[in-house]
């Protein structure tokens, strides 16, 4: 690890500004298995594991464990994963204070994982989606008084629209993860939004590029310009191990991935961004976040599940040491 990763790392927990995410709290039912399934197809797999998740619990999850201080905002059911979910929060220092208390049951999803570490997912919101914008701008004040906003779209678009808005007319930071992806973002959300993180695939649908098996066949100069005419002077496409591009100010920089034995990829997309925001929160530029970001995302490759394999900013550094 770079010495200027590792000094920002160890700075997270220094910072001043704090971090607002206004997101999903899933279940993640989870089931290794040797490959797979093609459609239509049954394959064997290991034992049924219960983790934490949900992309906005990731997110907020991953910048709290590096030392940000981090506050979450959505809506929990009243069954069991209610419970279990908002104790994995706490764990990893989460305020959880204002999180919303709703009838039914809490959001779940279902995962298979190979033994190469890729995935499927399926999300059930359950709860996530009575998180209403009522509810985000009666928490005006709290929002205003972050230095960032994390935001994803397992949320209903409303409440994300008004989580945006509302951060926006405060001066607040607001970036916006296009995940589950949408290709048409609506127009008020694009104006509140200051960065956009979308992945290699994902990036493709939204400014009409062909999905290449390799992003180094772009012309990254083209992505930007129609990044800026979509509505964007600043984004981050991630490329999974071939690390991340950041386009700001008309420019890009390609970011290196670090290099691990994948276990398991799922949430390393989330652990990628709650760090971007941890690292914005400190005042590190977004080349500077996404630097750090690239080692926090792999080291989170080599465990099983989402939050449960999250690392400290100590723990991330002594397994690149």
């Amino acid at each position: 690890m770079p010495e200027p990763v590792r000094d920002r790392l160890e700075a997270l927990g220094k910072a001043q500004g704090s971090v607002i995410v206004v997101g999903s709290m899933n279940a993640d039912y989870t089931v290794s298995t040797k490959r797979l399934p093609k459609p239509g197809e049954t394959v064997n797999g290991g034992a049924m594991k219960v983790l934490p998740g949900g992309k906005g619990a990731n997110q907020a999850s991953a910048a709290a464990r590096l030392g940000a201080n981090v506050q979450l905002l959505g809506a929990v059911g009243e069954d069991a994963n209610a419970d279990f979910l908002l104790s994995k929060l706490d764990e990893a220092g989460v305020d959880t204070a204002d999180i919303l208390h709703v009838e039914g049951p809490s959001g779940t999803t279902l995962i298979t994982v190979s033994a190469e570490g890729e995935n499927t997912i399926v999300y059930s919101p359950g709860s996530n989606s009575k998180a209403s914008a009522g509810y985000v701008q009666s928490h005006r004040d709290t929002i205003a008084a972050c230095a960032v906003l994390g935001l994803c779209l397992e949320s209903p678009i409303s409440t994300v629209i008004a989580a945006a808005q509302t951060a926006h007319e405060a001066g607040v930071t607001v970036l916006l993860n296009d995940s589950p992806f949408m290709d048409e973002l609506p127009h008020e959300l694009v104006e509140a939004t200051d960065i956009l993180l979308v992945n290699q695939h994902e990036v493709a649908q939204l400014l009409g590029l062909p999905d290449e098996e390799s992003t180094d066949d772009y012309d990254w100069y083209e992505v930007v310009s129609r990044f800026t005419d979509y509505g964007f002077d600043r984004a981050i496409v991630t490329l999974g191990a071939s690390g991340s591009i950041v386009i700001e100010d008309g420019r890009w920089h390609r970011v290196s991935a670090a290099q691990v034995d994948a276990v398991d990829t799922t949430g390393c997309g989330d652990s990628f961004m709650g760090t971007v925001l941890a690292g914005l929160a400190a005042g590190f530029t977004l080349l500077q976040s996404a630097q750090i970001g690239s080692y926090v995302s792999a080291y989170a490759a080599t465990k099983l599940g989402a939050q449960s394999a999250y690392g400290s900013a100590e723990e991330v550094i002594e397994y690149f040491s």
